[in-house]
């Protein structure tokens, strides 16, 4: 078997491309990029490091339960995000670590615009990433997505996928 050397700009192109598919609402591809025991977080603000037995997080998914959102939020019944808003995402500052262990390490910042009924919201934040090699491409066992901002305000819910 041969196993496939991974590079920085391979990671970097993972990046952008979960950016565009989220950008697209394919969030069934989104949901798919991710291993069958990975896991989608937001942490509370303000507590990044908040254990989730004792917190509330905004999301904390496992595998099922983040492809159960996706479905979800692309159906006519999610009012909140029918019709989908639109978003633009931006990563930045990436940082690649462990390109060769089991688990690669990436952290970014992150700037995503989201336009809804004439409201233009922003989210700032870093995302953390644990990437393996699965079935011969590079998949997610974790996203923990941490938010740079006061509150949720004036936007006062996250309807979409970080």
């Amino acid at each position: 078997m041969t196993v496939k050397t991974v590079e920085r700009q391979d990671v970097v192109d993972f990046l952008y491309t979960e950016a565009k598919i989220l950008d697209e609402w394919r969030l069934k591809e989104w949901a798919a990029l991710f291993t069958d025991d990975g896991t989608y977080i937001v942490p509370p603000i303000g507590n990044p490091e908040a254990e989730p037995t004792t917190s509330l997080y905004y999301i904390h998914d496992n595998r099922t339960r983040l492809q159960d959102r996706a479905e979800r939020l692309l159906k006519k019944e999610a009012h909140v995000e029918y019709p989908h808003s639109t978003t633009t995402r931006n990563y930045h500052n990436i940082l690649v670590g462990d390109l060769d262990a089991d688990v690669i390490t990436v952290e970014c910042n992150f700037t995503t615009h989201r336009t809804k009924r004439e409201v233009v919201d922003t989210f700032i934040g870093k995302l953390k990433y644990e990437l393996v090699i699965e079935n011969d491409r590079l998949a997610i066992k974790h996203k923990k997505v941490v938010l740079n901002l006061d509150s949720l305000r004036p936007q006062g819910k996250i309807s979409l996928i970080l």
